[in-house]
């Protein structure tokens, strides 16, 4: 399933400018469970992903190994009670709380808070 990402409000300063603060994507429910989906935020490309336990992260869509906007696309999981991206590429592993690299330490994914607000995430950057 591909889910459609509606930007709730244009949050541009001038072009190119990404203003800081809350911003809604889309609804908890456009977002199927151990998949990732990218989202253009603010003139920012972010892969949001849902947990199969209802958790929801959003981190950047560049792959940091390579460049690639692909971690959308990326390979949900764990350690321990960790979630987990594995990039599409090289498999590095990321945590996606903190986005440290658990497989390559010189890595780290860029990660952006996240909230639900009547059943609709929003993300901070």
């Amino acid at each position: 399933m591909t889910a459609v990402l509606e930007l709730v409000g244009r949050a541009f300063q001038g072009e190119g400018d990404v203003v800081a603060g809350w911003h809604g994507v889309c609804a908890v429910a456009d977002l199927e469970p151990g998949w990732g989906e990218a989202a253009l935020i603010a003139g920012r490309q972010v892969a949001l992903f849902r947990t199969l336990a209802g958790e929801v992260f959003a981190v950047a869509q560049e792959d940091p190994a390579t460049g690639a906007h692909v971690m959308a696309r990326g390979i949900t999981g764990s350690s321990g009670a960790r979630p987990t991206i594995a990039s599409p590429l090289h498999k590095e592993v990321y945590d996606l709380a903190t986005g440290e690299c658990l497989t390559a330490p010189g890595l780290r994914l860029a990660t952006f808070a996240t909230r639900v607000v009547d059943g609709y995430i929003e993300v901070e950057l």
